[in-house]
């Protein structure tokens, strides 16, 4: 048994129990017990700080022994344009979990997401609103969203996944872009261009700034969020999913107006899609992913909306 899982600790009798292995950051783990619809669950992140053996050790030792698997930290594949394309260096590590189901939010982040925007409009009215969503392939439902509902969008996956100061401003250019350049990506290692372990810490300051500077609203993973903000994001509005205290914190300290996360909290804390999208299938019985309209059926049963906070 690894050193990791020798103080680990099943669900109580009863309780549906969710793990999330991730390849970041470990102080952000976090265990909580909920009851939804009359089911108690365990929801529980174990990051391994970068460490893909580690991961792999875990989805092995708990094969069998939770309901569901989040994968953390990297995506499994990404749905972009109707189509998908799988992390080949991805699909290995989650080939360890031979019994139990692993999802990564891919399915989640295309229906729940999609759904916020909309839901959102009356708030924001997003036709008077510049938006720069930071990194779009993995969130397609909402880039393609955020585009129905009139935002001037800017997609920064070329700036900040590529390095290249090349903004992507419509659908049409995000979806050629989205079909030249996955296929030979997802054979890359992915920490290549997502932060995984303590580069999940670090800041790149400078590169895209005058992008953040343009925007009313950052939109996007909030590892990217972070790592490419300027100091100064006064007056700003920040839409997100995963969030832990001390995301608060640090956006309350860069003077972050409002701060929206997709779901609300579940505990202490706001989980990232592949915990939800693991709860979701675990909730419905079913042991793979769920279709698009049997995720919108179990937010709408269970009541899922973004949450809003005033920060300043």
């Amino acid at each position: 048994m690894s050193d990791l899982l020798r103080s680990w600790k099943p669900a109580p009798p009863g309780y549906k129990h969710v793990v999330s292995v991730s390849l970041g950051g470990s102080k952000r783990n976090a265990r909580e017990e909920i009851e939804v619809l009359g089911q108690p669950f365990v929801l529980e992140r174990i990051g391994t700080d970068g460490d893909s053996k580690k991961a792999a050790q875990l989805f092995s030792e708990l094969d069998g022994r939770v309901d569901a698997f989040g994968l953390g930290g990297a995506d499994l594949y990404v749905l972009a344009d109707g189509r998908r394309y799988a992390f080949s260096n991805i699909r290995k590590l989650v080939a360890h979990a031979r019994q139990t189901p692993v999802l990564d939010g891919s399915g989640l982040k295309n229906t729940l997401e999609r759904e916020a925007v909309a839901q959102l409009d009356p708030l924001l009215n997003w036709r008077t609103r510049r938006v720069l969503m930071v990194s779009a392939v993995d969130r397609f439902g909402m880039a393609e969203a955020l585009a129905e509902v009139g935002a001037d969008v800017v997609y920064g996956d070329l700036i900040f996944g590529l390095n290249l100061d090349l903004p992507i401003r419509n659908m049409a250019a995000l979806r050629r872009a989205a079909r030249v350049l996955l296929p030979p990506l997802t054979t890359l290692p992915q920490d290549w261009f997502y932060p995984t372990g303590a580069k999940q810490d670090t800041s790149v300051q400078g590169k895209g700034t005058r992008y953040y500077t343009w925007a009313d609203v950052i939109a996007g993973d909030t590892h990217f969020v972070k790592r490419y903000a300027p100091q100064d994001l006064r007056g700003k509005t920040v839409l997100t999913q995963t969030i832990t205290e001390a995301d608060r914190q640090w956006m309350h300290n860069r003077g972050v107006a409002r701060l929206i996360t997709t779901t609300p909290r579940m505990g202490s804390r706001n989980f990232a899609t592949n915990v939800l999208e693991a709860f979701f299938v675990t909730l419905s019985g079913k042991r793979e992913a769920l279709t698009p309209q049997e995720y919108l059926h179990y937010i709408h049963q269970v009541g899922f909306k973004p949450e809003v906070s005033e920060l300043n």
